[in-house]
């Protein structure tokens, strides 16, 4: 069975993984956990609790995986912008910290 599914976290595609998506499954690229509430359809950062299911219980950790019965995966949970901002914020460290080995020196 086919799908398009992304990695929420690096965008890697996920369609050699068999469906349904597992607790133990991980992203082959970034090694994220993908039964994670920020893989599944009903994750919503601007609603309490980040899930729009009334009935699941409050997962603490959004980016590790739980055991959620609820956990549908979805193929729009990765957002490249969110990918974008990340990629500058490490290239900012990386960036400053080689600047003060070069001071150490």
């Amino acid at each position: 069975m086919t799908h398009s599914l992304s990695c929420y976290r690096c965008g890697a595609s996920l369609g050699q993984l068999s469906l349904p998506i597992v607790r133990k499954d991980l992203c082959p690229d970034c090694g994220a956990e993908l039964h994670a509430c920020k893989m599944c359809i009903h994750f919503d950062p601007v609603v309490p609790d980040q899930c729009r299911e009334d009935d699941a219980e409050d997962v603490k950790e959004k980016a590790l995986a739980n055991f959620c019965e609820w956990f549908e995966p979805s193929e729009t949970a990765f957002d490249p912008g969110r990918k974008s901002e990340a990629d500058e914020a490490r290239d900012a460290l990386e960036a400053m910290f080689s600047e003060l080995g070069s001071r150490d020196d």
